[in-house]
């Protein structure tokens, strides 16, 4: 297995916040999927939730080397929870074409927030890893 890309990103809560206030619904349905929105809005805080995916979706261009080009939408990926809450990233579109012409097949995605700041990592691979077992020595 190769890491065939790394990318990071810090965001500001209030700035989300303050876009998704001036914006309201064009703004959130123009960024985030509808599991994403449905997520959010389900949780306690939800302006740290929509940072939070906001710095994995930019992370994850980062990991790809690619940025905001043409023919790529912030919906383009996709960060949901799987097993456990362990968030993941889906990629569709222009970000899938990108990633197939790379040789990236799994992108692993790990996001953290607190009341001011969302921050995300993102590695790219060039394939699945399997699961980790806890008869590891280093666990």
């Amino acid at each position: 297995m190769n890491v065939l890309g790394i990318g990071t990103d810090i965001t500001e809560v209030l700035r989300i916040a303050q876009m998704i206030e001036r914006h309201g619904e064009l703004f959130v349905d123009r960024v985030y999927t509808p599991a994403e929105i449905e997520y959010c809005r389900a949780r306690k805080m939800a302006t740290q939730h929509f940072a939070g995916r906001w710095a994995a979706k930019e992370a994850v261009l980062k990991a790809l080397g690619t940025g905001w080009r043409r023919g790529i939408s912030w919906r383009d990926i996709e960060v949901t929870n799987g097993t456990g809450g362990r968030p993941q990233a889906t990629l569709k579109g222009g970000t899938q074409e990108m990633a197939d012409k790379m040789g990236i097949r799994c992108i692993l995605v790990s996001i953290s927030h607190c009341r001011a700041h969302a921050t995300a990592f993102a590695v790219a691979l060039d394939e699945t890893p399997g699961t980790f077992s806890t008869d590891m020595p280093w666990l």
